[in-house]
């Protein structure tokens, strides 16, 4: 097949076009701007365009398919090319899904958890060398692309995403997948640029449960209120699962599983991810992975890149780097960290970086997030504000959303900088949170603190 993608740059498109391509499909592509580890990775195949740009000659009848991404407008020259020769043009979950309508399709979604909880199944199946075919938000350790698809595997697993599926449809990814199996981990009003209320957020949930095919199988969190409400109030024909946090202890810094094996040390800690390991369990056993093959899999897996990733440590300090930034990862997360080390002094940092934790509206659903920090420090930067052209926000402002009177405000990338350097980090857990690097902070250098 030839298949052409229109901006080929991004994370989830370039690692589709890797895919394909390694399934042996003829693939060009086109962006107005590339980075790395896109960049670098498209190279190494041969699928880096010749310019940047985007060029409608490019787009003939001879393609089978056009693959969409949302970094593209509904004006793009390539686009209208392909309408006007009447060319299939996909989205990329679109895409996904008719690769994988032969196959059993695992799909995981929820506001939170839900690539941590993808990430914990492909490990296990990894570790038992069971093949399946797969899309994950982050890159594992172990697995050379975040898209695999083939021919013969019975199995796809769908890290279900709620965001637009692309600049023409404007309906969540996660519809599109009719899922035989599926998990909800939580609702938590996120993307108010898409969903303006708390209520047409949660609808999306309702959507996704009842697009499960008949007689499939909801594993789901009782404990997050919303996800019990969706998913039994639902009147589909669906078998429904539910799980909670698994019973564990803390010694010495390490989280023990009690298990009927004994109690198991986990490389992760924190309520939320012991949620998560709960239904990646379900989810697992459904695919035909025993309870005791999970748990001899599950003690060795350290956690999603960017998903509380330990990047340094000593005897008195240790350093994480955390993806959260909703209001409730950002309290899952430091209230983890927290409960982890105790006895040890918590500074939380947290970069307000999207186009949510930005608006003014929005602000106040950050109100406790932090809590959990003996030491709070909040980053924005005003020039983000004007990039994504939202009403300046004051450090006035932030300090009453937060409801925190001790709360640290930084605006300048290079006083954060020196701030942090300037602590002393004995007997402290450091917590950077961020989906961005504080205007140019260099995590390898953080490193060196210790």
């Amino acid at each position: 097949m030839n298949i052409h993608f229109i901006a080929i740059g991004g994370s989830a498109m370039h690692n589709l076009a890797l895919a394909l391509h390694n399934k042996g499909y003829n693939i060009t592509g086109s962006d107005d701007t590339i980075h790395d580890p896109s960049k670098s990775r498209l190279v190494n195949k041969g699928l880096l365009p010749d310019e940047f740009g985007w060029f409608p000659d490019k787009i003939s009848s001879d393609l089978d398919a056009v693959i969409l991404g949302m970094h593209a407008k509904e004006d793009n020259p390539e686009l209208l090319r392909a309408q006007e020769l009447n060319l299939k043009i996909y989205s990329y979950p679109e895409f996904l899904y008719e690769q994988s309508k032969y196959k059993t399709r695992v799909v995981i979604g929820g506001s939170h958890g839900k690539t941590t909880i993808t990430s914990m199944i492909l490990h296990v199946l990894n570790y038992h060398d069971r093949e399946v075919d797969y899309m994950v938000g982050a890159q594992l350790e172990g697995f050379d692309t975040m898209v695999h698809l083939t021919e013969e595997n019975d199995f796809i697993v769908l890290e279900g995403d709620e965001y637009l599926s692309s600049p023409i449809d404007r309906r969540p990814k996660f519809h599109l997948y009719k899922p035989n199996i599926a998990l909800l981990s939580g609702i938590a009003w996120d993307h108010i640029n898409v969903f303006p209320t708390y209520e047409n957020y949660v609808e999306q949930f309702s959507i996704f449960t009842d697009s499960l095919i008949n007689g499939g199988i909801m594993v789901y969190n009782e404990q997050d209120e919303e996800v019990k409400k969706v998913v039994e109030g639902s009147t589909n024909s669906i078998k429904k699962y539910p799980y909670e946090t698994p019973d564990f202890f803390i010694d010495n810094g390490t989280t023990f599983l009690n298990t009927e094996e004994g109690a198991l040390p986990l490389e992760i800690f924190g309520d939320h991810n012991l949620q998560n390991l709960a239904g990646a369990k379900w989810i697992c056993q459904h695919m035909g992975i025993d309870e005791e093959d999970f748990y001899e899999a599950i003690v060795s897996f350290k956690g999603a890149s960017k998903r509380l990733e330990k990047i340094a440590e000593d005897k008195s300090t240790v350093i994480f780097k955390d993806f959260a930034h909703s209001p409730s990862k950002v309290k899952a997360t430091t209230e983890a960290v927290k409960k982890q080390y105790k006895n040890r002094k918590l500074l939380g940092c947290l970069e307000l970086h999207t186009f949510s934790s930005l608006n003014t509206e929005f602000l106040n659903e950050y109100k406790g997030a932090l809590e959990g920090a003996d030491t709070a420090v909040v980053f924005y930067s005003p020039k983000a504000l004007e990039i994504k052209k939202l009403e300046a926000i004051t450090k006035e402002q932030i300090a009453k959303a937060f409801e925190r009177e001790d709360l640290i405000i930084y605006t300048n990338p290079r006083e954060f900088k020196e701030y942090l350097f300037s602590q002393n980090l004995e007997d402290t857990a450091l917590l950077l949170m961020s989906s961005g690097n504080y205007g140019g902070l260099d995590f390898d250098e953080v490193k060196s603190l210790i």
